[in-house]
């Protein structure tokens, strides 16, 4: 079987790491990128240094990347920033940086994706969103908002990319123990936790068990679904 070709943004640590080394580990090639520099160290890695807040490098990259691939089978829309803060007090810089990665760096390289996954015989694209989006949560509110665009940009792309028989979904991890919530207070994440009809902290192998569903080439009539771990609707 010819391996698969998966491009994962935000592979240096955390989440995109975990799921990069897992399809690495089942014989994908993995294209990672990020904004500093990658600890895999894998044959079938390769790693580009990108910014996601730059159209610019977003552009230059698919260029290249054309130049390596004859084709793509996922994409994993994984990169993102978060900011904690009240709406009344959150920096306008906070939301327009925010807004560029979680975003418009998910838009370009979902567009840009698109030749090259309309050569694969099963192509999708998977989007990271948040349980921060049904649940409301205090502190969040940009995060929230920019994740909310996610999610519609997933439902509507569904449609239009289904003529190329590109999938598209969407995963709302309950809270992981990553970076990204390093700095969250415990009592914050006690209280989210107690939302969840699972009130448990999710693990990266419960994520990555519902990435390779999506991702799977049997998956082929799922698209436009957003699904939260943790029980949260």
């Amino acid at each position: 079987m010819t391996p698969r070709n998966y491009l994962i943004t935000g592979t240096t640590r955390g989440l995109g790491k975990a799921i990069a080394e897992h399809f690495l580990a089942g014989g994908g090639n993995v294209i990672g990128c990020g904004r500093t520099q990658s600890t895999i160290a894998h044959r079938r890695y390769t790693h580009h240094l990108v910014d996601l807040a730059s159209p610019e490098a977003i552009t230059e990259f698919f260029f290249a990347l054309r130049r390596e691939l004859d084709h793509l089978d996922v994409l994993i829309n994984n990169a993102g920033v978060a900011k904690m803060n009240a709406f009344a007090v959150t920096p306008f810089e906070a939301v327009q940086n925010i807004f560029s990665v979680n975003v418009h760096g998910t838009f370009l390289f979902s567009q840009k994706a698109i030749g090259l996954l309309r050569k694969s015989a099963h192509p999708r694209i998977i989007n990271m969103t948040s349980v921060a989006v049904p649940l409301r949560l205090e502190g969040e509110s940009v995060y929230a908002a920019s994740k909310s665009a996610v999610e519609m940009l997933t439902r509507v792309m569904a449609k239009e990319l289904s003529c190329f028989k590109i999938t598209c979904n969407a995963i709302g991890p309950s809270p992981v123990a990553t970076d990204l919530i390093k700095g969250v207070p415990k009592e914050k994440i006690d209280r989210l936790l107690a939302k969840q009809a699972i009130p448990e902290m999710a693990t990266v192998a419960d994520v990555i068990h519902l990435v390779e569903f999506f991702a799977h080439p049997a998956s082929n009539m799922v698209t436009g679904q957003v699904v939260y771990l943790g029980g949260v609707s």
